[in-house]
């Protein structure tokens, strides 16, 4: 499995349209084959900093998630919504859950 953690920081002024913006992600991403999880959270410190944990069956069905509309999408609106550039961790997965417990 391919996994990354994005870390996200949005602008206070563009919470609301981050939240569009990203569960539209989400939604598309949970429907692309080899998409295996996409959890969004937000840090209890600071509530404008998010962390995106993507899960993938393997390296090629990661690399297809960055040719769909909706990962283009985010990618040409998320800068004007973030207060510093988003960056991400990669991580090859040992043990992850594809169901919830």
């Amino acid at each position: 499995m391919f996994v990354a953690a994005v870390h996200v920081f949005v602008k206070p002024e563009a919470m609301d349209d981050f939240m569009e913006l990203i569960l539209m992600d989400q939604e598309g991403s949970l429907a692309e084959p080899g998409c295996v999880r996409f959890d969004i959270v937000r840090s209890v410190e600071d509530a404008h900093e998010f962390l995106i944990w993507e899960v993938y069956a393997d390296a090629d069905a990661a690399a297809f998630h960055k040719t769909t509309p909706h990962y283009a999408a985010f990618k040409e609106r998320m800068p004007a919504l973030a207060s510093k550039e988003r960056y991400a961790d990669r991580y090859d997965g040992v043990s992850v859950p594809t169901e919830p417990a």
